[in-house]
């Protein structure tokens, strides 16, 4: 099982799991929370068939990857990208793709260390450009909102998870047509399986605000977001973007939830195969 280590805590190495398939133009895929490097299959197997390599990772805390008490933040989980990118010498021609939280990483990645080796990037599920409601961010979100996770966090991070995936999936209009019980079930799994540390410390992580770095993004960028996401609604994050940055181009999933990936496959698919060619 191949890992790249990306630091320490105490006397043990904090390590990132990763799996590398196929070959071609690397596009590297970064998942979103509670989830691991796995929820990208519906991608991954469509980007293979299409020629494409890819490289999916599990985020420290999640998966597979060590599960630390320390580096939950967008400075560290974007410089575990940066050892990945390293590791792998993947400095030409690649794609970053993240969903949810990892098009936080995508996003401070190239504010951080600029488009050098990056040709194009994927946000699915956005969260930049600043979730919070301050006063120079009237379309953010109030911080009761935050508060009221981590207490849920707290309380009983299983039940959170239950009432979380219902409104990651839409599961009320969306199921059983387009999230089978059984994938519920496996996400539930995964979530489960993740840090405890983690689950509760990626809350915070959420109020970052990505705004200077959308304006660095220099790359040609697609987003792809469901017009009915109540996890990072549609009008607070996504449909901010493009008015922020002439490279990135908005796709409206109609109707879609936030794990748009798993519900909406054939539109994400086609979206993203036709953004890369």
């Amino acid at each position: 099982m191949p890992f790249v280590t990306v630091g320490t805590e105490n006397s043990s190495d904090i390590q990132l799991y990763y799996e590398d398939h196929g070959s071609g133009q690397p596009v590297v895929l970064v998942h979103g929370y509670p989830l691991s490097g796995h929820s990208w299959e519906r991608q991954e197997r469509a980007l293979l068939d299409a020629g494409y390599r890819t490289i999916a990772y599990d985020r420290r805390g999640f998966g597979q990857s060590s599960q630390p008490t320390v580096g939950y933040d967008y400075d560290t989980f974007t410089a575990d990208l940066r050892a990945l990118l390293d590791h792998l010498a993947l400095d030409q021609d690649a794609v970053l793709c993240g969903f949810s939280m990892g098009t936080g990483e995508v996003t401070h990645y190239l504010g951080t260390y600029g488009s050098a080796g990056v040709s194009r990037a994927v946000l699915f599920g956005a969260i930049p450009p600043f979730l919070l409601k301050t006063d120079d961010n009237p379309e953010g979100v109030d911080k009761a909102v935050f508060d009221g996770i981590k207490e849920a966090v707290l309380a009983d991070r299983y039940k959170w998870f239950d009432d979380f995936f219902a409104n990651f999936y839409n599961i009320d209009e969306l199921a059983p047509e387009r999230i089978g019980d059984a994938a519920l079930r496996a996400s539930f799994q995964v979530a489960a399986g993740a840090s405890w540390y983690a689950s509760y410390a990626c809350v915070d992580t959420w109020l970052t605000d990505f705004r200077a770095d959308v304006a660095k993004i220099d790359v040609p960028t697609l987003v792809g977001h469901g017009t009915k996401d109540r996890i990072l609604p549609f009008e607070n994050t996504a449909g901010r973007l493009e008015a922020l940055n002439s490279n990135i181009r908005v796709v409206p999933v109609e109707n879609g939830p936030h794990n748009i990936g798993w519900t909406f496959p054939e539109e994400c698919n086609q979206a993203l195969l036709g953004f890369l060619s």
